[in-house]
């Protein structure tokens, strides 16, 4: 068998399992978006190590033509002409993984937005199915319920810490502990003899000489203070 034979025959084969692959992948509703992406990084990294091989290549090539550029034109053209087809190939690589890189980034951005939604609708199924045994009226007789034991707790409390016993008239009290210091303020003064005996003999009488003198007396020291009060001013 010739090599061409082989290759077509190698090509075929290779046709028909990418076919069956294919076909299984679309028996089972086509790929996922973990193998999708998977497969689009895989693109990538094959890219980027083309575009390293590509930029090598165009230095050696422009190497080539500078080494060549005076001795044999012909080599430093045909340089040239492959560097110029190497930077084309570069450019359309660059493109390509620019699209790679969106179609990427959408597809892990929709992927993500299915897993959450996907969590939230499993949310809003646990959430009803807690809620189902609820009634929102037995709720609010609930509610009516604790806040009635609430205030029957409160004057429970109210009642427990209100002192026993009869009340008196407040009055009353004091008019009798006014008295109780009256007493005690007698028998005090008892105790100390009582109060002193007022002197029954009369004052002496001041004599009409001694007032006069004193009447004297205190005329002069109104006009000193006259005469002092002048001087000031």
């Amino acid at each position: 068998m010739s090599k061409i034979s082989k290759l077509f025959k190698g090509s075929s084969s290779s046709s028909s399992s990418s076919s069956s692959k294919s076909k299984h992948h679309r028996s089972r509703g086509g790929p996922s978006p973990q193998e999708a992406i998977h497969k689009l990084r895989e693109t990538e990294e094959m890219l980027t190590k083309k575009q390293d091989y590509l930029e090598k290549r165009i230095e050696q090539e422009l190497m080539i033509a500078k080494k060549n550029g005076t001795k044999n034109k012909r080599a430093a053209l045909q340089a040239l002409k492959r560097k110029k087809r190497l930077e084309q190939q570069l450019t359309q690589i660059d493109g390509t993984l620019s699209t790679i890189e969106f179609q990427r980034e959408a597809l892990e951005n929709s992927h993500t937005n299915t897993e959450v939604l996907k969590n939230m609708g499993f949310a809003a199924k646990a959430m009803k199915q807690v809620h189902e045994n609820m009634d929102i009226d037995k709720i609010d007789d609930l509610m009516a319920d604790i806040t009635e034991q609430q205030d029957v707790a409160r004057e429970i409390s109210d009642a427990i810490s209100r002192p026993f016993g009869d009340e008196f008239d407040e009055d009353e009290l004091m008019a009798e502990l006014a008295e109780l210091e009256e007493a005690e303020l007698e028998e005090s003064m008892d105790r100390m003899g009582g109060l002193p005996s007022v002197p029954s003999s009369r004052l002496p009488k001041v004599r009409p000489s001694q007032r006069a003198s004193t009447k004297k007396r205190a005329e002069e020291e109104d006009n000193d203070m006259q005469a002092l009060a002048s001087w000031a001013i």
